[in-house]
């Protein structure tokens, strides 16, 4: 027998390993697949990045859970734009002026940071 002390995420673990006696027929490994080509990302609905003059941001960190307005959108101050998964929570991106949406700089699913530019309007 072997003792081992193993650190798994910060967890350390004592570990005993008993040596084979050969007895057991060997275990084959079973083959790798390819790695699968990550899916293209969709085509963002901008009409080009950042083109309206006043910025809609990312209040959280999390990820883009819905586009609630399409570029060519009127939207009304406190009209949600984008809403935002954070910690399982649906964080809605308001407009903060009346405007016309812009540009859509996000896609459905893209992390986002705090602060980040999600979309403009004019």
């Amino acid at each position: 027998m072997k003792n081992y002390t193993i650190t798994v995420n910060g967890n350390v673990y004592d570990v005993t390993v008993e040596e084979g006696t050969g007895s057991a027929a060997p275990v084959a490994a079973a083959p790798k697949a390819a790695p699968k080509a990550a899916p293209a990302p969709a085509p963002a609905k901008a009409a080009s990045a950042g083109a309206g003059s006043v910025r809609i941001e990312a209040g959280a960190a999390g990820k883009v859970f819905k586009i609630v307005a399409d570029v060519g959108a009127s939207v009304k101050a406190g009209d949600a734009v984008v809403i935002i998964e954070a910690m399982k929570m649906e964080i809605p991106v308001v407009a903060p002026s009346d405007g016309t949406v812009a540009s859509i700089d996000c896609a459905v699913g893209d992390p986002c940071a705090a602060g980040q530019l999600l979309a403009t309007l004019n």
